[in-house]
């Protein structure tokens, strides 16, 4: 004898995730708080070593004055012309055979910011990567 059950007493089985996805979130914010990150990218680099004063000796500088009025001088030249044009083509001249030189930007401390954006701009167009602002040391030290 076959004893059948009827489908309709009994009940599908039924899973709430939603507690176990809460306790799934708190786990993983506890250990991403508790991981130790660690940078396995990192190399061993052991560098060269050079003699500071060797480098400096090699250094070239192109030093531009800045004068109140806004007038240039290029390595110790006076410009005719004090456009961007102008001190464009003195830098470029001044920098011809040098690699990497370094401009040295003395300007009064009357001259407009607008004179040594003029540089900065010339100096960008020459191709001049390294510049430099020169200052002085106030009379009371």
């Amino acid at each position: 004898m076959a004893i059948r059950f009827k489908r309709r007493d009994r009940e599908d089985p039924e899973i709430n995730l939603i507690p176990f996805i809460d306790v799934l979130l708190v786990v993983l914010i506890f250990l991403m708080l508790t991981a130790t990150f660690s940078r396995y990218t990192q190399l061993q680099v052991r560098l060269p070593e050079a003699d500071a004063d060797a480098a400096q000796a090699q250094a070239r500088e192109i030093v531009v004055e800045v004068g109140p009025d806004g007038r240039y001088a290029v390595s110790g030249q006076m410009l005719a012309a004090s456009s961007v044009q102008a001190l464009t083509l003195a830098l470029q001249q001044a920098a011809e055979g040098q690699t990497e030189p370094t401009l040295v930007i003395n300007a009064d401390a009357a001259a407009t910011h607008q004179s040594v954006i003029h540089v900065m701009e010339a100096a960008r167009n020459a191709g001049l990567q390294h510049i430099t602002f020169a200052t002085q040391q106030p009379r009371g030290r």
